[in-house]
């Protein structure tokens, strides 16, 4: 099995008519993922590699009722609209890509989102890869099979290049993942490591997770929390990037957006004692994950 997206995935794509867009319906497409229709406004009528493009989503669905899933490809300044068109829609798989939304966007989107009981995975994402099933994003890039075997392990990522570096080195030790995330890199995100956790402990085929975390942010101290009260029971490997952020002034913002620590909060060594603490196993290099996961799986 997988999480999230499967052969069942009919995918929409908001700002298909873009550079980026396009882009991501040719991944789809290559890689088992059926691209139903996309979305620009005043762009209708258009047809983009044989893919029907629409001004709305109420247009899009009187003709593609089965969408279930979208992808988000807009200007920050234009995705809190689209996020909200998604939501009315029913659409219950939003996959957000665009970056540097306005965080009080986000906010606002997200809790409508929660009302709703529809998932945003991102802002900020690359996407999402159930091996051998079907993609959002271009995670894998040009050739996903190279990096991404069907398997039991679930990969879960901060970073979007770290989560193909990380599947690649699982696959290098002979381990297939079941599906891999980009949570995304923004303050806030939709999807956050506890709640990707929930989705593979109810999947009977993920028996174990890897999880790739970075500096800033108290997400990583939410799982150790879920560890202990048992709501992940499966293998769970962890590795936290940002050690030398220590050596940085305080609050100051590295990489990601997310990653930020402010009053002492945040760090690899709060998050690591509180990893260890819960049970989970830390590594201290990346690339020790898939030698870890192996011997425990």
């Amino acid at each position: 099995m997988s999480i999230l997206i499967d052969e069942s995935t009919r995918l929409l794509i908001q700002g298909i008519t873009g550079k980026e867009g396009r882009r991501a319906s040719i991944a789809a497409r290559a890689y088992h993922t059926i691209v139903v229709a996309g979305v620009t406004p005043g762009k209708g009528s258009q047809n983009i590699d044989g893919i029907p493009v629409y001004d709305s989503i109420e247009h899009a669905f009187k003709y593609h009722p089965d969408i279930n899933a979208t992808a988000i490809y807009v200007p920050p300044f234009a995705a809190a609209d689209a996020i909200r068109e998604a939501i009315a829609a029913g659409i219950p798989l939003i996959n957000v890509m665009t970056e540097r939304i306005p965080i009080r966007d986000t906010a606002e989107c997200l809790a409508l989102a929660h009302r709703h009981k529809v998932r945003i995975v991102g802002p900020a994402s690359l996407g999402i890869i159930s091996s051998g099933k079907g993609r959002i994003g271009v995670a894998g890039g040009d050739d996903p099979d190279a990096i991404y075997a069907l398997g039991t392990v679930g990969v879960i990522s901060r970073s979007g290049g770290m989560m193909n570096e990380v599947s690649w080195q699982l696959r290098r030790k002979g381990i297939g993942i079941s599906t891999a995330i980009h949570v995304g890199g923004d303050l806030l995100i939709g999807t956050p490591y506890a709640d990707a956790l929930k989705l593979f402990e109810a999947d009977p085929d993920t028996k174990g997770v890897v999880l790739f975390g970075e500096v800033g942010g108290e997400y990583e101290c939410v799982v150790a929390e879920m560890l202990l009260k048992k709501q992940f029971t499966k293998p769970l490997v962890v590795f936290i990037g940002g050690k030398f952020a220590q050596q940085l002034p305080e609050g100051m913002t590295i990489g990601h957006a997310g990653a930020l620590i402010e009053k002492g909060k945040g760090s690899v060594q709060e998050k690591e004692t509180a990893l260890r603490a819960s049970g989970a196993t830390v590594v201290d290099r990346y690339e020790d994950m898939a030698i870890v996961i192996k011997d425990v799986v």
